[in-house]
């Protein structure tokens, strides 16, 4: 096949231009707002279906890569449909009188949660003026007096009485800081230890007795006395309480007339009042003075209320986006404060979490946050598989320490969550997770691309309009319309597509606003937008420059002209950021009599990936079926991508291998003035590669750097022709016959193209045509057959003899 019959593009064929005619405005400032989002069908549908239904397990992923609009869609949904939704109950966690240590929560409706915190608080100012108010009011301190003097008297009579039984049995009941003592008496007098010796046995006998009698009357009295106190402090205690009782009775009563459709404030209602009347004591020694943790700890605190979420201001259901989703930010907290250099803690401490706040409505979370956050993924699956939420701190949940602490009682939990997340880590969950099948049954999946239709287009100056506006930037003429929209498909790396990537358009009407404000300009042109577009390529492009610059000098070494055996030109695409650029390789193949084998320098060192030995070993089956039918493959190759010191992957300089491969065993010199790129089949047929403008503007700045002579140019995939939408430079270069760009289906098209010799065909003999490049691979093939087939028969000879 003769290289003349395969034609270079046409500059028209190396990138679309946008017609500013097409667009019937001037400037966008004539433009309505968009009212919809572009290119996004699919995902817009899964969102709608994923927020609307309501069955358990069918939670939202939303996937893509970042700057597609994943998070302003899902939210833009999420802020109607909630807007038109009821609003969520409230919750407040209250004491539990009965066990401290495990606080109840009490559902409300939106709105009474706050309510009833400000009731509770207006009776806990009221209990603690009215309750010690009641205590001391004349009547109730003479009731009081009355039994302190009932006790005072039943005391008096009982030591009167003991008193007076000693006394006739001639002994003394005396008084002393140890207690009580009976002394005998004589005449009036306490015998003294001597005048009590001086007594007959008798009389000492009898008084002994008489002290023995009476001693265990006074234990028996003394017993006693710790009961009249106990009994003294229930009879003041019950008239306390009775006191309480009327108080707390008309507090309550006109408390509980507001919430008699909430059972489950009443049934609180009814324990606090009897508590409150159980602890009525404490009413009156309630201290005002000391700091404020002093004045949490304060007894009377325990009949408020901890609202953890109140939605009564709030319209519609909650949307709330969790930026930092650590393990309690989800759930929530107790927290402890420190009194007395101890830690205490009570149900006013119970701090809520992103699921309480989002309870009855949606939350958004990041998915690679809250996978990067210890334990906060397990909690967010349990939360949602036992549909509550249970505060707890992570040391108990996780069994390391157990310290006296609060048990919030759980909370029922109705949420929608949505993950935003790219597309590997979507996968990876549902390969190595089996909970997140369960939990998440919706993707929301964004494309990157759309086509581009004339709609499409409209719809885009549109957009381009409303984020201008947004930001207050000046407005974009129609060529700075066609001028975005061309780089949109630049960026989508097709002709027929347009980028869905609206970071980076939205980045670029932003710098170029900035450009067109800079140069006093009443509005936005092509110019500032390429301006915009030069200056994001120069502020990134200082690697591209040092390669560039290596080239030039020599360092990367890298032929423009002449022909060379076993060489070819290939192409790569680096990244660096978010910048790529093309590079020149250098591959080179040596050929030899052998066994059959083709060595991949790159696999033999490991610096080369799967993809790549898989493209090695695919131009291997393509040499062994197209050369090797008739006899063994007799050759021993070797292939490497000269100076590279890094790793190496991807298919597509098997087109470039095979090629220098061939050159090398028809000993047929390649045009160093061209490169090549293109993935391989076993068939010979040339398949699409990824980066095709960049490398061909990579081949072609290099080019420049030595010199255009019009023999360059860049071998394609004909499949690539779509993708094409190259620098105006370039195009120009073309236009001018300065470079070239030719579009290759096969392997022979390429040879043919990269060598000047036609490639050849088989006649019906299984006979490559004399004079073309496959006819002298086929001779040398077999001649190395031959070789081989002598270097056999010397072994055997040898070996006989």
């Amino acid at each position: 096949m003769d290289n003349t019959d395969i034609k270079g593009l046409a500059p028209s064929q190396l990138s679309w231009r946008c017609d500013p005619a097409q667009f019937d405005f001037e400037t966008t400032d004539e433009l309505p707002d968009l009212d919809a989002f572009v290119g996004q069908t699919r995902a817009l549908d899964a969102i709608r279906f994923g927020i609307s239904i309501r069955r358990e397990g069918y939670n939202l992923y939303a996937l893509g890569p970042p700057g597609v609009g994943k998070r302003t869609i899902v939210e833009s949904f999420l802020e109607q449909k909630s807007a038109d939704e009821p609003q969520p109950d409230d919750w407040c966690y209250v004491n539990n009188f009965a066990d401290p240590h495990r606080p109840r929560a009490l559902r409300l409706r939106a709105g009474r949660g706050a309510e009833l915190t400000a009731d509770l608080n207006v009776l806990v100012e009221d209990l603690r003026t009215s309750i010690p108010a009641a205590l001391e009011m004349e009547e109730h301190r003479m009731r009081l007096q009355e039994v302190e003097d009932e006790a005072k008297e039943r005391h008096a009579k009982a030591f009167q009485h003991l008193t007076e039984q000693a006394e006739q049995q001639g002994i003394q009941l005396i008084r002393t800081p140890g207690g009580f003592a009976l002394a005998p008496v004589q005449d009036g007098e306490v015998l003294t230890p001597e005048q009590y010796e001086k007594l007959d046995s008798k009389q000492r006998e009898q008084i002994q007795r008489a002290v023995d009698e009476l001693q265990d009357e006074l234990r028996v009295l003394v017993e006693q006395m710790p009961h009249w106190r106990n009994e003294v402090r229930r009879k003041i205690k019950e008239i306390n309480q009775a006191a309480a009782q009327r108080v707390v009775g008309d507090l309550l009563a006109q408390l509980q007339g507001q919430y008699t459709d909430q059972p489950q404030v009443l049934a609180h209602l009814e324990a606090l009042g009897r508590n409150v009347i159980e602890r009525a004591d404490d009413f009156c020694s309630t201290d005002d003075d000391g700091g404020d943790a002093m004045k949490r700890r304060r007894p009377i605190d325990a009949y408020r209320a901890n609202p953890i979420v109140t939605n009564g201001r709030k319209k519609g259901a909650p949307v709330v986006y969790l930026e930092h989703p650590s393990y309690v930010n989800l759930i929530g907290r107790v927290e402890h404060e420190t009194q007395m250099g101890t830690l205490v803690t009570d149900f006013s401490l119970i701090k809520p979490g992103a699921l309480h706040e989002a309870n009855g409505g949606y939350l958004v979370i990041e998915a690679i946050r809250l996978l990067q956050q210890p334990f906060a993924w397990e909690t967010l699956k349990r939360a949602l598989h036992s549909r509550h939420i249970k505060i707890e701190s992570l040391g108990e949940s996780l069994g390391v320490f157990s310290t006296v602490s609060l048990e919030p009682e759980p909370i029922p939990l109705d949420v929608k969550v949505v993950l935003l997340g790219d597309r590997l880590l979507y996968y990876l969950l549902c390969e190595y997770d089996r909970d997140f099948g369960e939990l998440f049954k919706v993707a929301a999946d964004f494309e990157e691309q759309m086509e581009r239709t004339p709609d499409n287009c409209r719809l885009s100056a549109r957009l381009i309009a409303t984020l201008a506006r947004r930001e207050g930037g000046l407005p974009f003429d129609r060529s700075a319309v066609a001028r975005v929209l061309e780089h949109s498909a630049r960026v989508a790396a097709d002709s027929e597509k347009l980028t869905t990537h609206m970071r980076t358009v939205a980045d670029l009407l932003r710098e170029a606003d900035y450009w067109a404000a800079q140069a006093h300009a009443p509005h936005v042109s092509a110019e500032h937008v390429q301006q915009a577009i030069d200056k994001q390529v120069y502020r990134a492009e200082r690697l591209r420059e040092r390669t560039l610059e290596e080239i030039r000098r020599g360092m990367l070494l890298i032929d423009t002209t002449g022909a060379v055996v076993g060489q070819v030109n290939g192409l790569a695409v680096l990244q660096v950021g978010n910048f790529r650029f093309g590079r020149p390789s250098r591959i080179t193949a040596t050929a030899r009599v052998g066994k059959g084998e083709v060595i991949d320098i790159e696999r033999e060192v490991e610096l080369g990936g799967a993809i790549h030995s898989k493209g090695v070993l695919i131009l291997a089956s393509l040499l062994s079926h197209r050369y090797a039918q008739r006899h063994p493959l007799c050759v021993s190759a070797s292939l490497v991508f000269e100076q590279s010191y890094g790793m190496i992957d991807g298919d597509s300089a098997s087109v470039a291998e095979l090629c220098a491969l061939l050159s090398a065993l028809g000993n047929v010199g390649i045009k160093q003035s061209r490169a090549v790129t293109g993935s391989l089949n076993q068939h010979g047929q040339v398949q699409p590669i990824g980066g095709v403008n960049e490398k061909i503007e990579g081949f072609f700045d290099t080019c420049r750097t030595r010199g255009l002579t019009g023999d360059q140019g860049v071998l394609i995939p004909i499949s690539n022709v779509k993708h094409l939408m190259l620098r105006g430079d370039v195009t120009a270069a073309v236009e001018a016959g300065r470079f070239h760009v030719w579009p290759i289906e096969t392997v022979d098209q390429a040879l043919s193209l990269l060598t000047g010799w036609p490639a050849g065909e088989l006649d019906e003999h299984g006979q490559y045509p004399a004079g073309t490049v496959n006819r002298r691979i086929a001779d040398r093939l077999h001649e190395l057959f031959e070789l081989r087939q002598k270097y056999a028969a010397g072994e055997m000879a040898e070996k006989a003899v």
